[in-house]
């Protein structure tokens, strides 16, 4: 793990990026109390229709109307 001031890192950022994109950890100081921690994200994983097929199930219920106040309610009344 590297720590930085946040000068640093304003000059540094591709450096920095390159080191986060590689498994490090960069943490940004302010008067060498650290701030801020830049970390790699997790790629998000593409949504595959009908992945929850037979999984997931919506009783009868979920299609009668809302009673008068909840309707109320959400209609700002």
């Amino acid at each position: 793990m590297t720590t930085v001031t946040i000068h640093e890192a304003k000059t540094h950022l591709s450096r920095l990026l390159s080191e986060v994109e590689t498994g490090g950890e960069v943490v940004i100081a302010r008067d060498q109390k650290p701030i801020a921690r830049l970390v790699a994200l997790t790629p998000l994983r593409p949504r595959v229709f009908g992945a929850l097929k037979d999984q997931a199930r919506v009783g009868p219920e979920f299609f009668e109307p809302l009673p008068s106040d909840e309707l109320d309610a959400w209609n700002g009344k």
